[in-house]
């Protein structure tokens, strides 16, 4: 069960956005119900969004060859990362749940918001070789996508033109918070809010609001645990693992189908999603 501890990580320049609006309904929902929420409005501070030696104070291990994961992990182990950095450390260390709030832009996230999983996530500090995924640093941890689209709902799905919404949250959800950890929640996707009307808007706020409450005793989402893998042949499935989904309907996740159709809504609960309709 998570703490009381809440970061939002914020990325949209305007105050009068939806995704400024969403953001804010948090806030008051969580604090009303008594839990610490901190904010990281990235564009408010002036996140550097590029990684780079400046990241560091001190001498680089190899400054003919520089090598940013490699670089930080030794500043980091040596308190020698920028103070930018060390902030969120702080804030990331202290929260039991991180929400990421954003525009989605080009089937991701801005690029603010990007330079900061580049710069704040470092080795060392949210992943090691040996703790990720399943057995990572953060698995004591809760995280969730909560974004806006510019298109509608009927356009991420498997028909759609834009294609499936769950092949589309795959990276980041599995290659970037599941790898470090995270017990991943569930997405809230708010579809197309420039494209519908102010009461539809409304709708989709109100459904968060009433999401908000229950949000720290959800289920996390399933992804295929560490020790589904054998290391002694390049980190592929155990042979016993593809036995026992042989006769399975579905692959087990997105990434790991098996050559099988995707397991339906992996990555995404539509009833937790928000339509225009």
């Amino acid at each position: 069960m998570a703490g009381k501890n809440v970061l939002i990580v914020y990325a949209h320049q305007s105050a009068g956005s939806f995704n400024a609006a969403a953001k804010d309904v948090t806030v008051e929902l969580l604090t009303a119900q008594g839990y610490k929420v901190v904010v990281s409005d990235l564009y408010a501070m002036g996140f550097k969004a590029t990684a780079t030696k400046e990241d560091i104070t001190g001498e680089l291990k190899n400054a003919d060859h520089f090598r940013y994961g490699e670089e930080t992990k030794v500043a980091w182990e040596e308190n020698r990362l920028s103070a930018d950095l060390v902030q969120e450390h702080k804030k990331v260390a202290e929260a039991d749940l991180i929400i990421f709030q954003f525009p989605m832009y080009w089937f991701s996230m801005p690029a603010i918001m990007k330079g900061w999983i580049d710069r704040v996530l470092t080795q060392g500090f949210a992943y090691t070789p040996e703790k990720r995924y399943s057995q990572g640093l953060f698995r004591e941890k809760l995280a969730m996508l909560s974004f806006t689209t510019g298109s509608q709902e009927s356009m991420f799905n498997s028909n759609g033109i834009n294609g499936d919404m769950n092949v589309t949250l795959w990276p980041i959800q599995n290659g970037i918070l599941y790898y470090c950890g995270f017990q991943v929640l569930a997405p809230q996707i708010f579809w197309a809010p420039p494209h519908i009307t102010a009461k539809g808007r409304s709708s989709m706020l109100e459904g968060w609001r009433k999401r908000l409450p229950g949000l720290l005793s959800e289920t996390p989402l399933s992804f295929t645990p560490s020790d589904s893998f054998d290391t002694s042949s390049g980190f592929q499935l155990k042979s016993e693992v593809k036995e026992k989904q042989a006769e399975a309907e579905y692959g087990l996740t997105v990434g790991h189908h098996l050559g099988k159709p995707l397991p339906p809504n992996n990555q995404f609960r539509p009833t937790l999603c928000l339509s225009s309709a």
